[in-house]
């Protein structure tokens, strides 16, 4: 099956500090690099280098947009369908790094020009049973089309719903995969998922709006999933914490892979949580997602069934 992501492509401007600045303050920090990431790119990658079929969907810009380009192409990445504008710079995240968690500050930039008439041309092949991908760094009225289009095909659809923002009513409909983590389930919902009965009262608010399944993140505490009325919980697997800013794109990429190959729900979230794990000990976005041969052995290692 192939896997269409509808998405943001960002250069990331990292650096590592030792905490977080207070306001006003200046810190020196260390370790300044530039990284190919945006939340559609890394699952793109994520999807690709983790043994799927990815079409990236969106736009680059005059500053970086060789390199992003360049990038997924790397990867494995199927590019026809990413779109370069001249006259306006590619999506910037200046990123901070900070005992092992991160502070973002994001620029849309190109992906503000991400379209309908972009996202017709890319699914115009698309075929009952594809996979699509889609968050919310780029225009929600472009998100709500993708995944209106999608379902009028019969493809599979899955939004990360981040960074949380207000969504129309009719999106949620479209969706057949939620997958927020816990604060954007609390956004959407008004309750914290922390526990099976929260998780599933969560699930209950999402599905009265329309959703099919919801797949909850729960950082170092897993992941747990309600669909068709069945509950799963998958622990975190556990790894030292370098750098976390592709982990949630990662888990996001692998789940859906997986599930594209036929896997079942618990099997998808225990190879989404490993992969996860194996991103986080690495710096980096894109560069810090691991191979399928690599999560596998990191599973193997674990006693983890993938």
């Amino acid at each position: 099956m192939r896997i269409y992501i509808v998405g943001s492509l960002n250069m990331d401007l990292v650096i590592r500090a030792p905490r977080v600045p207070e306001g006003g303050e200046t810190l020196t920090g260390e370790g300044f690099m530039t990284n190919p990431g945006g939340k559609g790119a890394n699952q793109a990658v994520a999807v690709a280098k983790l043994g799927g079929e990815a079409y990236m969907v969106g736009c680059v810009g005059r500053e970086f947009g060789a390199e992003l380009m360049g990038a997924l192409g790397q990867y494995g990445v199927h590019t026809d369908h990413v779109r370069t504008e001249g006259d306006v710079s590619s999506g910037i995240a200046v990123i901070v790094v900070a005992e092992g968690d991160n502070r973002i500050i994001l620029d849309a930039g190109s992906n503000a020009r991400t379209d309908a008439a972009l996202v017709d041309r890319a699914l115009a092949d698309a075929q009952a049973g594809d996979y699509l991908l889609v968050q919310l760094e780029i225009g929600l009225p472009t998100v709500a089309h993708a995944l209106k289009t999608a379902k009028q095909k019969g493809m599979i659809t899955v939004l990360n719903p981040a960074p949380a923002a207000r969504l129309s009513a009719d999106v949620y409909a479209f969706c057949d995969w939620f997958v927020p983590n816990q604060t954007e389930a609390q956004f959407y919902t008004g309750v914290y998922p922390s526990d099976e009965e929260s998780i599933r009262l969560c699930a209950q608010k999402l599905g009265k709006l329309g959703v099919g399944n919801v797949l909850i993140t729960l950082g170092t505490d897993g992941s747990a999933c309600v669909s068709g009325g069945e509950y799963y919980r998958t622990d975190a697997v556990r790894a030292e914490a370098v750098d976390t800013t592709a982990a949630g794109d990662t888990y996001v990429g692998a789940f859906v892979t997986r599930l594209s190959e036929g896997a079942d729900i618990a099997t998808a979230m225990r190879f989404a949580s490993t992969a996860s794990a194996l991103t986080v000990t690495r710096r980096g976005a894109q560069c810090a997602i691991p191979v399928r041969s690599e999560a596998e052995a990191y599973a193997a290692e674990n006693g983890i069934r993938v």
